[in-house]
C-alpha cells in the first residue's frame, strides 16, 4: 500500500512541477502552443529531450491501452491525457497507481 501512495504522490508532483514552469513561460511569452515547440527545439539537447520524451509518451500509451485490454481496468485509461496534456511526469506514476488498485 505505501509503494502505491508513493506512486500518487510522484504522480500530483510531475503533474505540478512541469506545471509551474509551463504556466511561467506562457505568463512570459503568452498562450501559443506554436511559440512553445519552438522554444522546445532551440538547440541539439532540447530537441533531443523532447524526442525522448515523446517516445517515452508513446511506449506508455501503448503499454496503457495493452494493459487496459487485458485487465480490464479502465479507470487507468486517464494516465493518456494525463501523459499527453502534462507529461510523461504525471502519466506513468498515475497509470502505475491506478495499475496497483484492488480490482474487484
Amino acid at each position: 500500500m505505501p509503494l502505491r501512495y508513493t506512486y500518487l504522490a510522484l504522480a500530483v508532483i510531475g503533474a505540478i512541477w512541469p506545471m509551474y514552469y509551463f504556466i511561467s513561460w506562457f505568463m512570459e511569452f503568452g498562450f501559443s502552443l506554436t511559440a512553445m515547440a519552438d522554444a522546445w527545439h532551440v538547440n541539439d539537447a532540447t530537441s533531443g529531450l523532447v524526442w525522448d520524451l515523446t517516445i517515452s509518451a508513446v511506449a506508455l500509451t501503448i503499454w496503457v491501452f495493452s494493459e487496459t485490454y487485458v485487465r480490464k481496468n479502465w479507470i487507468a485509461l486517464w494516465a493518456i491525457p494525463a501523459t499527453w496534456c502534462i507529461g510523461v511526469s504525471c502519466g506513468l506514476p498515475l497509470f502505475l497507481f491506478l495499475r496497483t488498485r484492488p480490482i474487484v
